[in-house]
């Protein structure tokens, strides 16, 4: 009696902390439900204020969970809106300047470089002051405030300037070591997506083409930054190279910030330039705040005019459905096809507008989506805005449009395909002590098994598939582009491009962001005013938590936890998914200090 007595006392009291658990854990959603419908009221004389060490999403994200995954905040902004809200801000009159939280910005360089220009129209249709401080001024976060009329930063911060890096990883002798024979097919002497399974170092090929888009990405970052402190872009790069910068006060004596200030008094001389008095309380917003503010009358423009449909592509190309991935890792083949053809179809919709952010994925998901957009390009303008990334795969759906925008520093082109079998049969045999055995009834029923090493005829029969792939990929580059074969096959063989190579090289039409794309596509259309249509599609509330707790808690909870490390998990998640399909996608991606 007295042990059913303890069993049942136990049991009773684990049920009773998991409705407690339950409980707060529905309170938490509740209030991160109650956080992103809450009315947002802008006072006047606000400083609008801009964390440069969030992440940005092309598509805006609402999840309660986020707040329980540890990243205090229940929304990540999309980029178009946080452009969006700054061009607002520049007419509002309640609004008196921008302030900057400078610090590690998470976002690539195409982001930064949309960002920046908004904040140089800012600047420029307002008249208002913008001005930036922080304890850490990291150098991409540096690039955008440099358009500010002031920065400052903490007398004990980090200031860096030291110039661009690319480093790879080379795995061949650990593979040599575990006796992993990585099977390599691939056409493209640039396409360096295998090196890191077949070669100690850099290729000559990969070291060429590296060193040549990093160096636009360099020169494009030393000009913009000289241009608008009004500095010399060579003493700019001797700062860098001499390593001269070490200290804030470094900075100040070379005129790249101008000040050092603890945090009160940048928020003094916050008040002063709005003239408060000391005692007088700071009115500031965040932009996620003020974006609530402002959301319904932006929404509301346009109301039953024609529309644009504005198609977000961002992350790896999959085939099939995204069905429980985030949304902002996938371009499923399944879910663009149908959402494309949806628009299509719409007479309503005039023009579509296709972001691509991308370093690409399947081969064949990527010939699937192109040809839906291909047969949209029939019946409306297809405009592309290329983001952070638009390459290889995601340069193959972005090809076929009316129109490509680029920013200087978007990653593109890489138009290759490679695809890894691995051999693990002296792995297994020898390290483990495994054998495999089986019959067949054709010479080639088992081509590709992982337990046994490809034989000639198997070779050559991937080779020629790759070889296929490659050659239909340069087609579609030719028809897109109205260019010979041949001539996009020299640009091609795998070969990145930055956005200021790829629009000299015929890769891309002109240089802009996606506001320059939808002001493009609703010339096309022949449209004053329009209304957006955004894919993917907003899902309702009930939708949103029951998706967003299976998908989102763990990725925002992994990217919080390794901070700028994350996009080397994100890199290894995407060699996994190569082994045995043709793919086409870039061989790296690039994150900075």
């Amino acid at each position: 009696m007295k042990r059913f007595l303890s069993s049942f006392l136990a049991s009773l009291l684990a049920l009773i902390v998991f409705f407690l658990l339950c409980f707060f854990l529905l309170m938490g959603i509740v209030s991160g439900l109650t956080m992103t419908t809450k009315k947002v009221s802008v006072e006047s004389g606000s400083w609008l204020v801009m964390d440069l060490s969030k992440p940005l999403l092309e598509q805006e994200l609402q999840n309660p969970f986020l707040a329980i995954a540890g990243s205090g905040q229940t929304t990540i902004m999309g980029l178009h809106n946080v452009v969006t809200a700054i061009h607002r801000a520049a007419r509002d009159q309640r609004i008196a300047g921008i302030y900057l939280k400078l610090g590690e910005t998470p976002n690539g360089f195409a982001t930064s470089e949309e960002i920046r220009n908004a904040l140089e129209d800012f600047k420029h249709q307002s008249h208002k002051p913008i001005y930036a401080y922080g304890d850490i001024a990291s150098q991409q976060a540096y690039y955008i405030a440099s358009v500010a009329d002031s920065i400052f930063l903490n007398p004990r911060g980090i200031f860096e300037f030291r110039g661009f890096a690319v480093r790879l990883a080379f795995l061949k002798g650990l593979l040599d070591k575990l006796e992993i024979n990585p099977q390599i097919f691939y056409q493209g002497k640039y396409k360096s997506a295998t090196e890191p399974f077949r070669l100690t170092r850099m290729s000559e090929a990969n070291r060429i083409q590296t060193t040549a888009f990093l160096q636009d990405f360099y020169r494009h970052f030393l000009s913009g930054i000289a241009l608008a402190r009004n500095l010399d872009t060579a003493a700019l790069a001797r700062y860098a190279a001499q390593g001269v910068i070490q200290q804030p006060a470094d900075a100040v004596k070379l005129h790249l910030i101008d000040g050092v200030k603890y945090d009160d008094q940048m928020q003094e001389t916050l008040k002063r330039v709005v003239q408060l008095g000391e005692d007088e309380r700071l009115h500031t917003i965040t932009i996620s705040n003020y974006w609530k503010a402002i959301a319904d009358s932006v929404h509301g423009q346009g109301a039953g005019q024609p529309a644009i449909a504005l198609i977000y592509a961002q992350g790896e190309i999959i085939d099939g459905s995204a069905e429980n991935q985030p949304r902002d890792q996938v371009i499923a083949a399944d879910d663009y096809i149908k959402w494309i053809r949806e628009v299509r179809r719409d007479d309503r919709v005039k023009a579509i507008v296709f972001r691509v952010n991308s370093p690409g994925g399947s081969a064949l998901a990527a010939e699937k989506i192109w040809r839906e957009l291909y047969l949209a390009r029939k019946q409306k303008p297809v405009v592309v805005s290329m983001g952070d990334y638009a390459a290889s795969g995601g340069y193959y759906i972005s090809c076929m449009a009316d129109s490509i925008f680029i920013q200087p520093n978007t990653l593109t082109g890489s138009i290759g395909v490679f695809t890894i079998i691995p051999d693990l049969h002296d792995f297994f045999q020898h390290k483990l002590g495994v054998s495999f055995d089986g019959v067949k009834t054709a010479p080639l029923a088992d081509m590709g098994t992982i337990d046994q090493p490809l034989t000639d005829v198997e070779k050559k029969w991937i080779q020629n598939q790759i070889d296929t792939v490659y050659a239909t990929f340069c087609q579609r580059v030719a028809q897109g582009r109205h260019m010979p074969v041949a001539l996009v096959d020299s640009l091609a063989q795998g070969r990145v491009w930055s956005g200021l190579a790829a629009v000299l090289n015929g890769l891309a039409d002109r240089i802009g962001g996606l506001d320059d794309a939808l002001q493009c596509a609703a010339r096309m259309s022949h449209l004053k005013t329009y209304r957006l249509e955004e894919y993917p599609p907003v899902k309702n509330p009930i939708q949103k938590i029951i998706e967003s707790f299976n998908q989102e808690l763990t990725t925002t909870k992994l990217k919080a936890t390794l901070g700028s490390y994350y996009p080397l998990l994100q890199q290894w998640s995407d060699l996994k998914s190569t082994m045995g399909t043709p793919q086409a996608r870039l061989p790296f991606w690039i994150f900075l200090p």
